[in-house]
């Protein structure tokens, strides 16, 4: 199995493979989500201070939050995805 690594923001780095999910934090539901995971303990908080907009839901139950868009996230897979066929 190839670990894939994705720039979350600020020089952190996640596995790509064990992200289940990747939302943004305006909705109640996720709000929930994010106090329950900080009150477990699961809470990985990646935003150094700056406003949260993106929540990584991951495969281990943790929640990650970054301070880059959810779509940009996203980006990085992709675009990490497609340069993974090539060989050098």
């Amino acid at each position: 199995m190839d670990i894939k690594l994705i720039n979350i923001g600020f020089g952190n780095i996640v596995s790509a493979n064990r992200v289940i999910a990747i939302v943004s934090p305006e909705s109640a539901p996720i709000k929930r989500v994010i106090n329950d995971a900080r009150e477990r303990g699961e809470l990985i908080d990646a935003t150094y201070g700056r406003r949260t907009r993106a929540v990584m839901v991951m495969d281990s139950g943790h929640i990650i939050l970054s301070a880059i868009q959810p779509e940009t996230v996203a980006n990085r897979f992709i675009v990490n995805k497609d340069l993974s066929g090539y060989s050098s």
